[in-house]
């Protein structure tokens, strides 16, 4: 399918992104406005011809807007193709996108707390898939893909975890409270604790570090305030996963003449224990293991680069070589308003008060008319506080300005009822919803035409998640320059 090419190597783009969700059902619109009203936003972003790629920092810093500004209706058109026409090509264009979006559906995820019961994980990621569709993802502009279908993530995730410690994983506070508040799943398993790891695999396989001749692209993780923690996480991951497996001692250091340089190493980063003495001179291969591991555990402690500035302060930052085999993730903070629930709790499937993106107008009535107001309004007489009722917030998310201005005054002087507010406000959200489910039911029609979207996505996320793995077993296993080796000493005895 034409579209977005993902570059893989030095032509890659300065700035990529990542996000996905796990596949629980049809969205609703607290999706919408907390998570992909963001991403069609950064899909969108183009770089005008004049400014330099590397210097933009335009992105998902926007004023809210609402999604009819971002497709238009289906009515008439092919769905593999609808709403996307306007799409802006990546290359040979005056405008260029600022971000290389990568948007996926985390159905591994779903497993870690729904194991027992997967049969409706299929169902749900065709449904999210369409959601995601019908709001305005452009699979000419974003990679839209399945998790499952690039299996380089489970690899990925399994050499993660094999240098992530128990106690980073234990000290999560998602995963303490979650043990603590559900009650009907049993969340005692690897799995769930290993979330975070899987969760840093998801993203750090698209990451694509300089060296190499390449530059390098900066890598983003578009989240609120309340998720900064969880991409902190990744990036200690990260920084240790690289200095297992980037981190290089000059071979010089295991001669008797460099002792002393081995001696202002220790000395340089006060590593503990014993030191080397001029016995020991050269090193064997057990004992050149021990002292690089007694780096490396030091400048896990206190830091690639403050180790980096004692080295230099002791004459011997040049025997240390450091690659970057993944880059680190960095956070891109979204704002995203304040969409409670009908019931005024945070909106949730789970708690029966959500509104779906394909919800019915008589639904939307329906439930509407049963929102939760400011507790002072308890007869029609009662003035109220529309800053602290969640009908208010939604009128802010859909109503006109001169609504806005009418529900206000009208319920801070009790000109209105509640009864009328709410069915103002379904007015205008029935109106901002009808197109986005005018596009979903097209789509409804289609479903072979979303897989294969979803399919197409998928194999164009695991070429660069391919190219990915192929640095990281080297750093980790080395084989490229074992076989090299042998392929040298085999010419040699032949000769």
């Amino acid at each position: 399918m034409a579209g977005v090419t993902v570059a893989t190597g030095a032509e890659a783009r300065k700035k990529r992104v990542v996000s996905g969700m796990r596949p629980t059902g049809r969205l609703h619109i607290g999706h919408y406005f907390g998570a992909l009203q963001n991403w069609v936003r950064m899909q969108n972003a183009v770089l005008p011809a004049s400014l330099p790629q590397q210097t933009s920092q335009a992105g998902a810093q926007h004023s809210l807007g609402s999604v009819r500004d971002k497709a238009a209706p289906l009515q008439g058109q092919d769905p593999g193709k609808a709403g996307h026409g306007n799409a802006a090509p990546l290359r040979g264009e005056e405008q260029r996108q600022e971000y290389e979006c990568f948007y996926f559906i985390a159905d591994w995820h779903a497993l870690t707390s729904d194991y027992a019961d997967t049969s409706a994980i299929a169902q749900n990621t065709i449904e999210i898939m369409t959601d995601y569709l019908a709001s305005g993802l452009d699979p000419k502009k974003s990679v839209i893909f399945q998790q499952s279908l690039v299996p380089e993530h489970a690899e990925l995730h399994l050499l993660l975890s094999m240098v992530t410690p128990l106690g980073w994983l234990e000290r999560v506070p998602t995963y303490k409270e979650a043990l603590e508040n559900v009650r009907d799943k049993d969340l005692h398993t690897y799995g769930f604790l290993g979330y975070p790891t899987l969760q840093t695999a998801d993203i750090v396989i698209y990451s694509s570090p300089a060296g190499a001749g390449a530059e390098g692209v900066q890598l983003f993780v578009p989240v609120g305030e309340d998720q900064v923690s969880h991409v902190e996480l990744s990036r200690e991951i990260v920084r240790r996963f690289d200095l297992f497996y980037g981190f290089e001692l000059d071979e010089s250091l295991r001669s008797k003449s460099a002792a002393g340089l081995c001696g202002n190493f220790c000395l340089a980063l006060k590593i503990p224990g014993n030191t080397l003495s001029m016995s020991d001179f050269p090193l064997d291969v057990e004992k050149w293991a021990e002292f690089g591991s007694r780096v490396r555990t030091r400048i896990i402690e206190i830091g690639f680069d403050n180790a980096i500035e004692l080295l230099r302060a002791a004459a011997v930052a040049d025997m240390v070589k450091f690659t970057r085999v993944l880059q680190e993730p960095e956070v891109k903070l979204t704002r995203t308003p304040r969409v409670p629930g009908l019931d005024g709790r945070k909106m949730s499937k789970s708690y029966g008060n959500a509104i779906t993106l394909s919800e019915s107008d008589a639904d939307i009535r329906a439930k509407t008319k049963v929102m939760v107001t400011d507790p002072a309004r308890k007869r029609r007489s009662d003035p109220g506080n529309p800053d602290i009722c969640p009908v208010y917030d939604w009128h802010k998310l859909f109503s006109t300005r001169d609504t806005l201005e009418w529900a206000a005054e009208g319920c801070r002087t009790a000109g209105i009822g509640c009864i009328e507010c709410k069915a103002k406000m379904a007015d205008h959200l029935i109106e901002w919803i009808s197109p986005v489910r005018e596009r979903r039911v097209e789509y409804e029609k289609h479903p072979k035409r979303v897989l294969e979207i979803l399919e197409d996505g998928s194999k164009r996320a695991r070429k660069v998640a391919q190219g990915t793995m192929e640095r990281v077993r080297e750093a980790v296993f080395g084989w490229e320059k074992k076989k090299k080796e042998i392929e040298g000493s085999a010419g040699s005895a032949k000769a």
